[in-house]
């Protein structure tokens, strides 16, 4: 047999109790946790002399991230 307490006028089974306190604690746990975010990766700031260079090295920093990445 189980062992049975009475709350609120209902007999509930000691396992149920158990069970009961488990969920509540980890539902409460991850709601507790922060969201994931994904942080933008920044570099340093590209000291260009004029906007035309400064979009070469962003274009340059882009193709080169990109080819280190699809090699792997």
């Amino acid at each position: 047999m189980v062992a049975t307490y009475t709350i609120l006028g209902r007999q509930v089974g000691a396992h149920v109790l158990a069970l009961t306190t488990l969920g509540t604690t980890f539902a409460g746990v991850y709601l507790a946790m922060p969201a994931k975010t994904k942080e933008k990766e920044t570099g340093p700031p590209i000291n260009a002399g004029s906007k035309d260079e400064e979009k070469f090295i962003q274009d340059f920093l882009k193709n080169a991230g990109g080819g280190e990445k699809a090699k792997a």
